[in-house]
């Protein structure tokens, strides 16, 4: 988890008017209930719909993980619910509310608690009006509740009210559970959101307005085998499965070996102590006293540490998006930005007349040019031009032309994006997670993502930076690419969590 702005944001309605195929739940002979998932293959523009502002993901990251104050729903606490940096794929189930059930396409999310979908009653979000709404008066089992909700984010948020029908998972029915009806949906991110809600499996202590969760009523009403839930995530490119979520146990054609468990340390997300981090064998030294770490079926990378963050991705050779640009500015227009200084150019007007912005008054705004780096140019290049007159207006700012550079490698890039070259994808380093008694191994190719295709493809690290501070933190967010390598078992009997060789 750059905000999408100009241009670019019409094109993207386009793309959300095509929603990806879902399998359905199906209940089979060995008492498992499956979930199939598809998944939708990132490309540049999924990219820049899925990103938050760094306003945006500072909010929800600091509320979601503990680093601000809590969140008021009614006076009570509140979780927050994130839409996640969508860097690799977004992957969907298929749920009916209702009867006869309404489908909805919702994320099944291990960071929060609560189910919400879209309402009829949502008349003023622009949102509601390409996605599935769910309509009270279509269901003979639906109650009325009525207690208001709302679900708080960086620079937005979700509201509507709470309802109770019944939930189906293919044959599997949960009955009277409570769920959310938003009917505010503001912000272009779930505009262009490919799901239609999101159906949260994490603990009760997290759920906004003391909601049970869907979760805790399928094991209440003796819906399934065992009080435990596995994800299986499929990450390869070519095949749109996206995996399944088992409900009831584990599929042991999911896994390769034996899971390594270790038990919960606190409830609300799943959370529980991880070792050492190496790469390339070697310890970083940053966990080795032992870090906190959640497992987040709806964050697509890993997060963790600044400091560590920053020596992983300067070990696999990692630079910032917006860095990378900086750099190209100062390299190309340096020396006229110098030239025009001296001459007594009126500073805020220095961008606008080399073509890097356009003057509004008072300063340069992106006007959608045509990146410099690199020789390859096509229409995904005009979404880097924010960057560029970022970069042209912090080199004038800061006049020195030949510190520039250093200046470039200090600013932040959307979501910490960092780029890899990707030729040198196979002489990267392994970066690995101590959990339990286990080493858990990522090769280059599981933790850099690839964006676009051909000449066009662009490769981003997996790993973006989070400080949590004590007591709560440091902690760590193993995401998709963490558990697309490593089958992931959610183990609410005995609140343990079990990792194993994905299949």
């Amino acid at each position: 988890m750059a905000s999408v702005r100009g241009g670019c944001a019409i094109p993207l309605l386009l793309s959300i008017l095509v929603l990806p195929l879902t399998f359905p739940a199906f209940a089979a002979a060995d008492g498992l209930v499956r979930v199939g998932l598809r998944k939708k293959t990132m490309d540049e523009s999924s990219r820049l719909a899925g990103r938050l502002s760094e306003k945006e993901r500072k909010g929800w990251m600091g509320r979601r993980y503990g680093l601000g104050a809590g969140v008021e729903n009614d006076g009570e606490d509140a979780d927050i619910v994130s839409l996640k940096n969508y860097m690799n794929a977004q992957y969907f189930g298929e749920i009916g509310i209702g009867t006869p059930a309404q489908n909805f396409t919702v994320i099944f999310d291990t960071g929060s608690s609560n189910l919400w979908v879209p309402s009829s009653k949502c008349y003023f979000s622009v949102a509601c009006f390409f996605h599935s709404k769910f309509k009270s008066s279509k269901s003979s089992t639906y109650q009325k509740n009525g207690k208001t909700a709302s679900i708080h984010y960086g620079t937005g948020s979700i509201s509507g009210f709470f309802s109770d029908d019944h939930v189906s998972l293919g044959d599997l029915v949960v009955k009277n559970q409570d769920f959310i009806e938003a009917t505010r949906e503001p912000g272009v991110t779930f505009l262009v959101a490919k799901f239609d809600g999101i159906l949260g499996l994490g603990f009760k202590e997290i759920s906004v307005g003391d909601a049970v969760p869907v979760w805790y009523n399928m094991v209440e009403q003796g819906l399934i085998k065992d009080p435990i839930f596995s994800f299986w995530l499929n990450r390869n490119d070519e095949e749109g499965d996206g995996g399944e979520i088992v409900f009831g146990g584990v599929d042991p054609n999911h896994y390769k070996g034996d899971h390594v468990y270790v038990p919960v340390t606190q409830k609300g997300y799943w959370q529980f102590n991880m070792g050492d981090v190496l790469v390339d064998g070697e310890s970083t030294g940053f966990c080795s006293g032992g870090c906190a770490a959640i497992a987040d079926s709806g964050t697509s990378l890993i997060a963790g540490p600044t400091t560590v963050i920053v020596e992983i991705n300067q070990k696999i050779g990692a630079s910032g998006v917006v860095s990378q640009e900086c750099k190209a500015v100062v390299a190309q227009y340096g020396q006229q930005i110098l030239d025009m200084l001296i001459s007594q150019t009126q500073p805020s007007k220095i961008c606008s007349q080399i073509g890097l912005c356009t003057f509004d008054g008072t300063h340069g705004v992106s006007i959608g040019i045509e990146s410099v780096v690199g020789d390859n140019v096509d229409a995904s290049a005009g979404l880097h031009s924010d960057a560029m007159c970022t970069a042209c207006e912090m080199a004038v700012f800061y006049l020195f032309i030949p510190r520039a550079t250093q200046l470039c490698e200090r600013l932040p890039s959307p979501m910490g994006e960092s780029s890899v070259d990707c030729a040198a994808i196979a002489s990267l380093p392994n970066v690995s997670f101590t959990i339990g008694d286990k080493v858990f191994e990522l090769k280059p190719e599981e933790y850099i993502l690839k964006v676009g295709e051909g000449a066009a493809v662009q490769c981003i690290s997996g790993f973006t930076a989070l400080d949590v501070p004590p007591p709560r933190g440091p902690l760590w967010i193993l995401g998709d690419i963490f558990m697309g390598v490593y089958h992931t078992v959610f183990d609410y009997g005995q609140l343990r969590v079990g990792f194993a060789q994905a299949a």
